[in-house]
């Protein structure tokens, strides 16, 4: 996407359906105006933005969520990249009319839904310890490499490591398993998305209809929850546009 050359750009936020030109208030980033430019029952939500590039501040980037949070009162935008400025309205009007079909499968796909998270955390002081705990081939291996009178190899060292990594990635795809299969009656679809940390568990991105949310997929991630001990722990979060559903990949 080209930047702008210092004249008034377009920043843009998402894509709607909308048949009609629409100004949602002065809610973008630096306090611009932020409306619709249309073209063939697609818009584009933007704002007027003079620069060539926007700085991934937290003011910026918390602004851009806000706009798409105030969208996903009427409907589920397909949300564009931070930090995308278009030059001008003919581009933004050019960038619909050669994406317009992907835009309107892709907003047809989420139309009436949204956007859930779930994460999952090993909730003990050391991970490897609560491993070696409940492990009993990792405790052995353990004290057979590092337990000795002898001071472990950097070869002993690594031999653990990756023994240790293959009971965490065993346990997070079991894990994993268990809780897609609790939340599949309200999930129209699940994306499990990589372990942020050691003790992250899962991180799953759901997709939800958004008259199910309150309700089926509260009681849902609270049943899956019922079925882990005391150290484990469990969140939810949203709802949110939904990022991980769709691919907004301009063509220019």
């Amino acid at each position: 996407m080209a930047g702008t050359t210092g004249t008034a750009g377009k920043y843009l936020y998402a894509v709607v359906q909308a048949a009609e030109d629409r100004d949602y208030g002065d809610i973008g980033i630096d306090g611009k105006r932020v409306y619709l430019i249309s073209d063939n029952h697609v818009a584009a939500v933007v704002s007027d933005f003079s620069g060539v590039r926007l700085r991934p501040e937290r003011r910026h980037i918390a602004a851009h969520q806000a706009v798409l949070k105030r969208l996903m009162q009427d409907e589920a935008p397909l949300p564009i990249s931070f930090g995308v400025i278009a030059e001008s309205t003919k581009d933004i009007k050019r960038i619909l009319s050669l994406n317009r079909k992907s835009f309107v499968k892709q907003t047809q796909r989420v139309h009436g839904k949204v956007e859930m998270g779930v994460r999952v955390s090993w909730d003990v002081p050391n991970i490897f310890e609560y491993f070696v705990n409940t492990h009993p081939d990792l405790r052995v291996a353990r004290d057979e490499l590092i337990g000795g009178h002898r001071a472990p190899s950097q070869e002993d060292k690594i031999e653990l490591g990756r023994l240790f990594d293959r009971y965490l990635q065993e346990d997070r795809e079991e894990h994993t398993a268990k809780v897609e299969k609790a939340l599949a009656g309200c999930c129209l679809e699940i994306k499990a998305n990589p372990a942020r940390n050691e003790k992250e568990v899962m991180n799953l991105a759901c997709l939800v209809g958004r008259q199910s949310v309150e309700k089926d997929f509260e009681n849902a991630v609270c049943a899956a929850a019922q079925e882990f001990d005391n150290n484990y722990t469990f969140d939810f979060n949203g709802p949110w546009a939904p990022h991980n559903f769709v691919d907004v990949e301009l063509v220019l």
